[in-house]
């Protein structure tokens, strides 16, 4: 179905993989467009619960964007930032939980796309990083923002100015992956977590995701979302559900409903 992605459907998690290993998986517009493609299936397919993105073999998740595209594309720079920008953000904005298992380098566009994940979790050989300043540019999916969120202002100004890596303890420390496991551990790791959030009611999950996005929307009250999103779950069978089972002492078990 896909060129440059691998997917698989376990146990209602979608594992989309890079599979670019010649060119350690860098981001080009094929992959920008299947990316697209493949996040319609996770937001319209019931069977899908969450999913997870990681990158083919084991050197790198995503190393940086195809550069030996840019040449060809010099004088729609803004487009092709805003394109990588709204595939990101169908990403954070998902319904279902997506998380990156970051399993080597994730540089670039690699880093803004593990970023856009709800959260990450690294191989002890991870490395992000934004080296865009090499090239004389910024980060143009995101980046900028989002690095800025998780690490701090301070800390992503050095790392955005200096074009450093980051290794994967560093990472743990400063709040970029919530945890660093050896690689044969990676993808299991990640997918415990998701079987974990799968048994939660869907609704839930999806207006969760919703509220925390809304912290860094100026625009929106995060607030007034919280409450709203509180009270559509509230109206829900998988509630009535969830509730019952507290006081019958027992395992809920949710619908979507």
């Amino acid at each position: 179905m896909y060129t440059s992605l691998l997917t698989t459907l376990d146990n209602h998690i979608l594992t989309i993989t890079i599979n670019r290993p010649d060119k350690l998986n860098a981001i080009n517009a094929t992959v920008m467009t299947e990316l697209d493609a493949v996040l319609d299936e996770i937001y319209e397919n019931d069977a899908i619960r969450s999913a997870l993105i990681t990158g083919a073999g084991q050197k790198a998740f995503v190393a940086g964007a195809d550069i030996s595209e840019f040449m060809q594309v010099t004088s729609e720079g803004m487009a092709l930032a805003k394109r990588g920008q709204d595939v990101f953000f169908r990403i954070e904005n998902a319904p279902k939980p997506i998380v990156a298992a970051v399993n080597g380098f994730a540089l670039g566009g690699g880093c803004e796309l593990a970023m856009a994940c709800h959260f990450r979790i690294a191989a002890e050989n991870a490395k992000f990083g934004q080296p865009e300043i090499n090239l004389g540019l910024i980060p143009g999916y995101g980046g900028t923002q989002r690095l800025t969120q998780l690490i701090g202002k301070g800390r992503a100004m050095e790392l955005l100015m200096t074009g450093n890596l980051l290794d994967a303890a560093s990472a743990l420390q400063w709040g970029l992956v919530n945890y660093v496991v050896p690689q044969e551990e990676l993808l299991n790791k990640t997918r415990s977590i998701l079987d974990l959030i799968n048994t939660k009611a869907p609704l839930s999950v999806a207006k969760t995701i919703r509220a925390v996005n809304t912290v860094y929307n100026y625009a929106v009250s995060g607030y007034d979302v919280e409450a709203d999103s509180f009270g559509e779950c509230f109206k829900t069978e998988d509630m009535r559900e969830g509730v019952s089972a507290f006081l019958e002492k027992r395992k809920p078990v949710f619908s979507g409903k």
